[in-house]
């Protein structure tokens, strides 16, 4: 898997890269899994969905607001958060939409653990949770089963601006970072590294369990 570390970006101009990367890969000109580690410019983002009241008063917002391809409510991306857009052939992991999200998560809670802060799922939540405190977003969208999107983490930062949004549409949620659990926190990009390497893990495991699952239907 190629890994790319691209730092602060708009995030018009990393959807475009990502829907770039996935039609090359559609296309089959390129074999190669990606994934885009960055941070954003302040922005709101929510799913394809009729119900846009987790945006609260659009005109209201103190950031602009795109409206892109993946499942979920509004979220909020900004400074002193890692965002991860995993590009992957999801043929190789056994084509099962749940298995990735649960591998996603398990990454994520296996990265906090390294730095001292015990996470968890919720039933029927998708993402990541300090206690009753939620920490990380997951909202991703697939293309003849090559995904898109992905996680984003609160590191460090102010989160103030997830107070205008009902986050994921989960009402009553308290939004959470490592900085605040944890009284410090490393940097975007050294937290980026680890989750990198938790992620490849997880990876491996689901390659080499969709593999076994073909070799017994095979026999």
């Amino acid at each position: 898997m190629k890994i790319s570390w691209l730092g602060r970006v708009a995030y018009e101009r990393a959807l475009a890269l990502q829907e770039e990367i996935v039609s090359c890969k559609i296309a089959g000109d390129s074999d190669v899994d990606e994934l885009l580690l960055l941070e954003h410019e302040p922005v709101y983002t929510i799913g394809r969905t009729p119900d846009q009241s987790s945006l609260h008063d659009p005109a209201q917002l103190p950031h602009a607001v795109v409206r892109i391809n993946r499942g979920g409510q509004a979220t909020y991306h900004g400074p002193g958060q890692l965002v991860g857009y995993p590009i992957l052939d999801l043929h190789r992991f056994g084509q099962d939409l749940h298995r990735y999200l649960r591998a996603i998560e398990e990454t994520l809670i296996e990265t906090l653990r390294h730095y001292g802060v015990t996470a968890r799922r919720r039933e029927g939540l998708t993402g990541v949770w300090v206690e009753d405190r939620k920490i990380a977003s997951i909202g991703v969208g697939v293309r003849r089963w090559i995904s898109m999107h992905g996680f984003a983490l609160n590191v460090s930062g102010d989160l103030a601006a997830f107070n205008h949004i009902t986050p994921c549409g989960i009402a009553g949620v308290e939004m959470t970072s490592l900085e605040k659990e944890a009284g410090c926190a490393p940097s975007v990009l050294e937290f980026g590294k680890t989750v990198a390497s938790f992620l490849t893990g997880q990876l491996k495991q689901l390659e080499l369990a969709a593999a076994a699952k073909s070799v017994a239907t095979t026999d």
